[in-house]
């Protein structure tokens, strides 16, 4: 059990059945947890100020607590640094700092799902970030993850795409970027459609035999679906990611067909209007469709049978889907129709949503072709990361990337702003990279040995460690990771502030201060890893 919990452990004995009432009190406070007392006055039939005074009251001797007073309706536990102090710097020492003890459940984290045929833009990075950071984040608290990606590789979006390079530019590829050069093809056929209904037959008979895998058809599918795979795979070797399983919309559409076929034989779904549905009005979910009345599938044809591969070939415990929040009542329509085909696992699912990643100029469009690309980005930010560390140029920009749509709530709107994104100062990703190093540099400088004892002057430092393992707690069990992300700014903070006031090598205490960033690194370290971002050891 790490430090700091044993200290609140102690706190909830003595204030037991309270406990659980236990809260980290405002900054302005010096006290460790606090007490409020306000909502117990009413069982207890007692002023909120006596109950605090009587909790107080019963303080002895603590192992880690040092004092308890009562300061209005707050009951405020105040620790012994000096001793839990200690323990922290050890305990933050290590590897394992923060995890989480061996779990039975096997969790699915599905990501990234890009569609063929389309470009990889930054909307697409900040789902890809998301979801490497959530599957981190839960295998270091225990639980065995699968990692799956499920791009979209069949429907309309490829039977534009494929209609216009057919009719215009077959035989005319380029010899590289073909992934990027057909999501280009897929704007234009877009916006042709959107102008004039005189392609509309030719696009729809593209479809048409696209769905029924026309062999006239699949060879160029076949060719032109691989070029865009093969730029998302080089884009995720960029990027640090993988993943343990693929999906493919295609490889799931006909068994989806087939699901919803026996859900209407079982009575769970039912005809209307000719289309299959189920009726889910009783649970206030309105209706989901899972086969149009002209037999072609949906996203929830297709989602029916991919739950089924997870559930059964899989053995999963649990899904989470990592989608834009737009989608928010189709997993909730998902998940109810799945729980009503018998597949108990669904009450486990869960949506991590996410909002727009959104250009000063509005939203992002793949058919109007206005949106940033990740290469086009990555490029930039390599270039203006050469200026800050030329030998760790690409290591750079990646930071300043993840970070940028890691730091921010996943609820809340991006206004992607390059230039603030790759910024180096403040709250950024080449920000946490500079203070580890700088750690490291001080360790590497000093020529004596690390030694476990309290340390006042990086008392803040310590206090701020602490709080790591509560933090990846919390970010797993509400999936925000960035609860990590501004954890670690703070952390990179405090550890700034300290080092500006404190010398450290020849300085009287040198030993117990090259503990205290020892174990900082260690920590800075680890939490920068479950976000995906590189180290580096100098800058």
């Amino acid at each position: 059990m790490e430090p700091f919990l044993k200290f609140r452990k102690e706190c909830e004995k003595l204030c037991k059945p309270h406990g659980n009432l236990l809260e980290k009190p405002p900054k302005e406070l010096s006290a460790d947890l606090a007490l409020p007392c306000f909502s117990l006055a009413k069982g207890l039939k007692k002023n909120p100020l006596d109950i605090a005074k009587g909790i107080a009251a019963k303080f002895g001797k603590g192992v880690y607590i040092s004092r308890v007073e009562a300061e209005g309706a707050y009951v405020n536990f105040y620790a012994d640094w000096k001793r839990l102090g200690k323990d922290v710097v050890l305990a933050a020492s290590r590897k394992s700092f923060g995890s989480g003890a061996r779990k039975k459940e096997r969790v699915m984290v599905e990501f990234s799902q890009p569609n063929t045929h389309k470009g990889f833009h930054i909307g697409h990075l900040r789902n890809t970030c998301i979801g490497d950071s959530m599957a981190r984040i839960m295998r270091f608290s225990g639980f065995e993850v699968i990692s799956a990606n499920y791009p979209g590789d069949i429907g309309a979006h490829v039977a534009k795409c494929l209609w216009l390079y057919m009719k215009q530019y077959r035989g005319k590829e380029p010899s590289s970027g073909r992934g990027r050069w057909l999501g280009e093809i897929y704007a234009e056929a877009s916006q042709l459609l959107e102008k004039s209904s005189e392609y509309e037959k030719e696009y729809l008979e593209v479809l048409r035999r696209l769905y029924s895998c026309d062999s006239s058809i699949m060879p160029v599918w076949k060719k032109t679906r691989e070029w865009s795979l093969e730029e998302f795979r080089n884009i995720y070797r960029e990027l640090g990611v993988s993943f343990d399983v693929w999906f493919y919309e295609s490889e799931v559409e006909k068994r989806g067909k087939d699901f919803a076929l026996q859900a209407l034989k079982r009575g769970i779904a039912k005809r209307s209007e000719g289309a299959i549905i189920f009726d889910l009005n009783d649970y206030g979910l309105d209706v989901l469709i899972v086969l149009r009345s002209d037999g072609t599938p949906l996203y929830s044809t297709k989602d029916l049978a991919l739950a089924e591969m997870k559930f059964k070939q899989y053995k999963i415990d649990k899904s989470v889907h990592v989608v834009g929040s737009e989608q928010k009542l189709y997993f909730r329509q998902l998940f109810k129709a799945l729980e009503l085909l018998g597949f108990e696992q669904a009450k486990q699912c869960g949506h991590l949503s996410y909002e727009l990643v959104m250009l000063k100029e509005g939203k992002m469009s793949s058919r109007a072709g206005n949106v940033i690309l990740f290469e086009d980005i990555m490029e930039d930010a390599v270039e203006k990361a050469k200026k800050i560390s030329a030998d760790s140029a690409k290591e750079v920009a990646l930071a300043a990337l993840k970070y940028s749509m890691l730091s921010r709530d996943s609820s809340r709107v991006i206004v992607f702003d390059a230039e603030e994104a790759l910024s180096f100062d403040g709250d950024t990703g080449p920000y946490l990279q500079y203070t580890y190093a700088r750690a490291r540099s001080i360790l590497k400088k000093s020529k004596k040995k690390p030694s476990f004892r309290a340390a006042e002057e990086a008392l803040p430092v310590t206090k701020k460690m602490s709080e790591f393992p509560s933090v990846i707690r919390h970010a797993c069990d509400d999936m925000k990771p960035h609860y990590l992300a501004n954890y670690l700014h703070e952390l990179a903070a405090v550890f700034n502030e300290f080092y500006h006031a404190n010398k450290v090598i020849g300085g009287g205490n040198e030993a117990s201060l090259l503990a205290v960033i020892k174990s900082f690194s260690h920590v800075m370290k680890s939490g920068l890893s479950l976000l995906g971002i590189p180290v580096l050891e100098r800058m």
